[in-house]
This record gives structure tokens, sequence and C-alpha cells, in this order.
């Protein structure tokens, strides 16, 4: 799962899943760019990375600032080769029938609409001509219904249809496939892990929570060329969650 010589960018990268896949990418041989809002957070990510890397702030959901993203990726690197999706919010807990339209716009804008502006970034800059992968960071609650984050889990639902449909139109250059964590240990996702007591305590047949190095193993594995005949997969790591009832996601 070596990835000596590929040129990746990760949004979302300063903390949790995404700072968890910016590492493994780098420890992997990737030079990676870390994205996310805040750039004291971006760079104290980034010197904890054992690993070729370099960071630029941006917000997901502003077009203007995907591009010049996508553009210092390249000017710095000479390339890019992988891009992952990871950004995301979820500012509303709660009945998805009460939700207030600006909560709605904003996660529709980070969540949905962002993974598709950036992809078309990458695409438009780099991958048409070179190729690569795409990968999303969508959700198990993209593939369920009920719960306190309804709208949230829209998106994602949204998500892994797009991952699909941009799959078709755009190989054999570029591979565009996803990742449905279940429940992870981050501070994102704590309003739905902390109440829940022991860990041990889930009904889920490996009996922990995920953690975010758990979702990226999987980024490595469909980033590299041990994934090379995979494209409009969405590869679910929940520990076995969704084997049962409880159906969690985060």
């Amino acid at each position: 799962m070596r990835l000596d010589g590929k040129i990746a960018l990760v949004t979302g990268a300063s903390k949790g899943i995404g700072a968890a896949i910016a590492r493994a990418l780098a420890e992997n041989g990737a030079r990676v760019m870390l994205s996310s809002r805040k750039q004291e957070a971006l760079e104290k990510t980034a010197a904890s990375i054992d690993g070729e890397t370099a960071v630029f702030a941006a917000h997901a959901g502003d077009p203007e600032q995907a591009r010049a993203c996508v553009a210092a990726t390249i000017e710095r690197f000479e390339g890019l080769d992988i891009l992952v999706n990871n950004a995301a919010t979820n500012p509303y807990l709660g009945r998805a029938v009460d939700i207030d339209l600006p909560r709605y716009d904003k996660t529709m804008e980070v969540n949905l609409r962002a993974p598709l502006v950036w992809t078309q970034e990458a695409w438009q800059q780099a991958l048409q001509a070179t190729g690569g992968t795409v990968v999303n960071i969508a959700s198990v609650g993209g593939m369920t219904h009920g719960g306190p984050i309804g709208i949230y889990d829209v998106t994602k639902a949204g998500l892994i249809h797009l991952t699909k449909h941009l799959a078709t139109e755009l190989g054999p250059q570029v591979r565009v496939n996803a990742i449905a964590p279940g429940l992870v240990k981050t501070d994102f996702a704590r309003a739905l892990w902390q109440s829940g007591g022991d860990e041990s305590s889930w009904p889920w047949p490996l009996k922990r929570l995920g953690r975010p190095e758990d979702i990226a193993d999987a980024a490595v594995f469909l980033a590299s060329e041990l994934s090379s005949w995979i494209t409009g997969h969405v590869l679910v790591v929940d520990g076995g969650g969704s084997l049962g009832s409880l159906g969690a996601s985060g």
C-alpha cells in the first residue's frame, strides 16, 4: 500500500479523521497538502506528521478557496494524484422537520456541494490529464434513517450517490470511491458517543467505537494500487455496527 511519488490533498485535515488520513498517506510515502479553515491548527497537525507535508487554510464550502488550494497543491508538489474529501459540518442536532434553512444550507454546502466543487477543481487542474483517485468520506448514516442527525445523514446519502455517479463519468482516468464510517470517537461526533458508557457495552460485533486510524487505513487502501480495479464503491468501516439495530453514524 505504498504511495511513494504520489501527491495528496486532504480537506478537513487539521484534526480527527482528516488528520489521521493525512498522517497515514504521508507515512506511506505520499506528499500531502493539509487543508482546513484554521492555519494554526493545520500547522500543529502537519508538524506532528512524519513525512513531507504543506498546509493551506481554506473554507471547504468556498469554491474560490477550493480552486486556490488545488492550484497551490499542484504548484508546491508539481502535481496531484489523490483527493480526499473529508471536510464536513453538522451545525444541527434534532428532528429534520424542525431545522432552520440557514443551518440546512450550511450543511448542504459543506457536506455535499463542496466535495463536488473540490473534485471538479482537481479534475480540471490535474486529474483529467494525469489520472488519480478521489476518496469521499461519507457515513453509514447515509444508508440508514432515524436519529437526531437526519439532515447530516441526507447529505451523506447524497455524497454516496454522487460518488457512484462520478465514478461512471471520470473513469478510466480517475477512480472515485467512498468510505462510510460508523461511530468514530472524535470531537466531531462527541454528541453521539459521550453518553454511551463503556465501549464494550455497545452492541456491535467488534465491541468498540471506531478510531480515526481505522478510517485512515481504509483511505490508504482506496488511494493505493491495491484497489486499482475498484471504483464507485462504498466501503463500510463500522465495526459491524450496521449489522445490528443501532446503526449510529459519525
